[in-house]
């Protein structure tokens, strides 16, 4: 049997004494809300004598009683406004109950109500609402964490991380800047949105179930298909799905995708993320560079109103061109060797030189990757776009035009993290089919990141797919950067935890 707190027990005790006196906690009826705090507040005027018929609903924050009239506030989806309630207002006959029942002793912070009145002024200058009717919607059984500030020492903050993501709800009520991160988020989305559908791309929908994980290097989550009797992968990338799009006659297309990845978690890895992914047939890694910067810095005006963005102790711009760097010079320039001409034996007998860890599975392009993870990236604060990486370590990327050892790509990385990734793709499938059947023998050697074969996406490109460029990028990470957050967690309204004990 479940154990209440004393001021728990007492709002259920509330709860059977509103029953008791006709007054259902949890109403089913329609309340006809046409107005909200965020809109008053904007619009109100003494003067014109406007919002005299405000119908507003939200939740209970805060209560002064003093005797028959009382001062509160409340709080709906855009934020608080100070409501009046007296007595023989919400109880012009003899029966007083709804106030000297009902709103002294009955409700509680947090309980949800809609009220009826007028806005006005009071004499010390604030907006309120002049109450005419209080209807309870719903009782709230559980004690907000209300902050309190007593002589500059802040009390009930609900600031624990752990509280926070596990009881996100609870976080959006009492932590309003909350509600404003994810506001953005989906201004971001919205804005990538416009951009590409006026780039001419079709938004579309791919599988998350499938019979082969690919389009990523990533160890994928495992279900089984009862009904088929075969086991099918929680998507690691929508990738091969779009370029099979792209055969099919599309010139361009993009998705939003939830991909999973069952790898480690951290401040910048969830194993559940949004990632976007879009190919555009006759453009290349150069065109998408191009497109990547106009889209970040048009994301950055949309949601901040100028292209810095301060993202920890750094000012991040993401306006104008942004730096375009090899990574076998990047390496050259953090690490200070020249890992260009290396075989895998003379790489590994590096990476022991630089203290770079190593496992014995790692092929030529993980050992280069170990090297840049681990002397590189921290370095990429501003926006910096890497390229031309080895073919070992692209197995879905066109050859460089210029030399065959290396690949179109580029990865964008902003304070130290990749944010973007993005090829021309490779399109000749005898040569796609050799670098699957390289990362095959990776796999056989225990690389459990390495890729599957799919032949049917070989027999796609056999079909003939268009020269095209292709991006993915990470929505969290993105949000993380344009709302200055450090932790993914903080851009995810319901991250992955462990199971919470005693639930």
């Amino acid at each position: 049997m479940a154990e209440y707190s004393e001021q728990e027990q007492i709002r259920r005790e509330s709860l059977a004494k509103l029953r008791e006196i006709g007054i259902e906690p949890y109403p089913a009826a329609l309340f006809p809300v046409n107005t909200n705090s965020a809109e008053i507040a904007a619009g109100y005027s003494a003067e014109k004598g406007n919002f005299q018929d405000v119908c507003l609903a939200g939740r209970i924050m805060s209560r002064r009683i003093m005797g028959a009239a009382s001062f509160g506030e409340l709080q709906d989806e855009n934020g608080r406004i100070q409501i009046y309630v007296k007595r023989d207002e919400i109880c012009p006959d003899e029966d007083k109950t709804m106030y000297n029942t009902v709103w002294k002793k009955l409700l509680d912070i947090g309980d949800i109500v809609g009220i009826k009145g007028f806005a006005f002024i009071t004499q010390t200058g604030q907006l309120s609402i002049h109450v005419k009717e209080l209807t309870l919607l719903s009782k709230s059984l559980r004690v907000l964490p209300i902050v309190k500030e007593l002589d500059g020492q802040t009390f009930d903050a609900f600031s624990d991380p752990e509280l926070r993501y596990r009881q996100r709800y609870v976080d959006l009520i009492v932590n309003p800047q909350v509600k404003d991160t994810f506001i953005k988020r989906a201004r971001i989305v919205a804005t990538m949105r416009e951009y590409f559908n006026e780039a001419g791309c079709l938004e579309v929908e791919t599988p998350i179930l499938q019979g082969i994980p690919g389009g990523a290097t990533a160890r994928p989550f495992i279900t089984h298909h009862n009904a088929l009797d075969i086991p099918l992968y929680l998507r690691i990338a929508n990738e091969l799905y779009l370029k099979r799009l792209i055969v099919g006659g599309y010139n361009g297309v993009y998705e939003f995708a939830k991909d999973f990845r069952n790898e480690g978690m951290d401040k910048t890895h969830n194993p559940e993320f949004t990632c976007m992914e879009i190919y555009v047939a006759y453009k290349d890694y150069f065109w998408m560079m191009e497109f990547v910067e106009k889209m970040l810095a048009r994301i950055a005006l949309e949601v901040n109103g100028t292209s810095r963005v301060k993202i920890g102790e750094h000012q991040i711009d993401f306006g104008g061109t942004y730096r375009r760097l090899p990574i076998l010079d990047a390496i050259k320039e953090y690490a200070g060797v020249d890992v260009s001409l290396m075989d895998e034996k003379e790489l590994r007998a590096t990476c022991k030189k630089l203290n770079v860890e190593t496992e014995p599975s790692m092929g030529k392009g993980r050992l280069i990757d170990a090297i840049f993870g681990e002397y590189c990236e921290k370095n990429l604060i501003q926006p910096t776009f890497i390229t031309d990486y080895p073919v070992e370590m692209s197995p879905l990327t066109k050859r460089h035009r210029s030399n065959p050892a290396l690949t179109e790509r580029f990865e964008l990385f902003v304070c130290g993290k990749e944010l973007a990734n993005a090829y021309s793709e490779l399109n000749d499938p005898i040569d796609q089919l050799e670098r699957f059947q390289e990362q095959a023998a990776l796999k056989s050697k225990g690389d459990d990141e390495a890729m599957y074969i799919d032949m049917d996406f070989v027999r796609a490109l056999e079909y003939g797919m268009p020269p095209t460029s292709g991006l993915g990028m990470g929505i969290d990470r993105l949000t993380m950067f344009m709302t200055g957050q450090t932790a993914i967690q903080d851009v995810l309204f319901f991250p992955q935890m462990k199971p919470e004990k005693g639930l």
